[in-house]
């Protein structure tokens, strides 16, 4: 066997702190896996910058002139880590066997890449990484995860649970997912709907190396809304069903209230009129305000404006830099 040719793509966003140890132990994995005949010569790591205003682009360039196994993507702005990450898919799905994507951080351990090489040859075309445990992350993010998961099954939403973009896809695989053209991408729920043969490895998650998260509260909740939005109508139709409740609770107090008028009990109570006016408008408002967020996305789509753009290249292989 001469070895498939395995390419890593690892987007990065102000990842200066970690890119050198990134790079050195990942250099190192290439190496032992070449010698052990998993993968070929024409094995590539590549970086893409997701617009960083440090100094991780100045990195990733030198990087390339130092090492013929690594490449560089660099975006034109920030376009998100999903974008930038469908980016570095869609820019090397031509030219290699299959792709492992993984973040800068260092946090989900590349020494179960061979595993993943392994299954691909023996016929899985995606390979998920997943998480045994999540005791480097805090209690208060171990119970958010939790939840996610388990609400995005609740909606319909085929994930891997405690995968996150941990994964391997083949070419084929990768060529499929390049036919989904949605603008809100969502990778989680998007691989899963390609339908090819897919195994899992296991790993323990470790602490960053280096660096801060990129992922704050804030952002993690865009990220869990936009998942639930971009993959289930499930919210809507449950302003239905809150709907209906409303009016049959509606139906039972003008009952109740037309029963108490008739019995004489007449003293207007202005704490409960109070309270329903308030409950209903802001029952509407929340309607309102999702039905608002399905409507935004469709406007994106519409728009059709390019997921990213990429402001140059630079690749061993053809020497060339775009």
């Amino acid at each position: 066997m001469n070895g498939i040719n395995l390419y890593i793509v690892v987007p990065c966003y102000n990842e200066e702190a970690v890119l050198p140890e990134t790079s050195r132990q990942m250099l190192a994995l290439l190496s032992r896996m070449k010698t052990e005949g998993l993968i070929n010569g024409k094995s590539r790591i590549v970086f893409v910058d997701d617009g960083s205003k440090d100094r991780t682009w100045e990195i990733i360039d030198s990087l390339t002139h130092d090492h013929d196994e690594i490449a560089g993507i660099k975006l034109a702005c920030n376009a998100g880590h999903q974008n930038a990450l469908f980016g570095g898919l869609m820019t090397v799905k031509d030219d290699c066997d299959c792709v492992v994507s993984i973040d800068a951080d260092l946090q989900d351990d590349i020494n179960v890449i061979p595993e993943m090489v392994k299954k691909f040859i023996n016929g899985c075309d995606v390979v998920y990484g997943v998480r045994n445990k999540r005791d480097a992350d805090t209690f208060f993010k171990r119970t958010t995860a939790l939840a996610f998961y388990k609400l995005m099954r609740l909606m319909g939403v085929k994930m891997v649970y405690n995968h996150a973009d941990y994964r391997l896809m083949s070419r084929r695989a990768i060529q499929a997912l390049s036919q989904f053209t949605e603008r809100n991408l969502f990778l989680r729920g998007m691989v899963p709907l390609t339908g090819f043969k897919s195994d899992c490895v296991y790993y323990n998650r470790q602490e960053r190396f280096a660096g801060e998260s990129k992922y704050p509260l804030k952002k993690m909740l865009s990220f869990a809304f936009d998942g639930i939005t971009s993959f289930s109508v499930s919210p809507i139709r449950l302003i239905s069903v809150f709907g209906g409740v409303v009016c049959v609770i509606a139906v039972v107090m003008a009952v109740y209230t037309i029963y108490e008028k008739l019995a004489g009990n007449t003293d207007a109570g202005w704490a409960s009129l109070m309270m329903s006016i308030w409950f209903i408008g802001g029952v509407q408002l929340l309607s309102l305000g999702l039905i608002g967020e399905y409507i935004g996305k469709l406007y994106k789509e519409a728009k059709r404006r390019p997921r990213y753009i990429i402001e140059a290249y630079i690749n061993s292989d053809n020497g060339k830099e775009e």
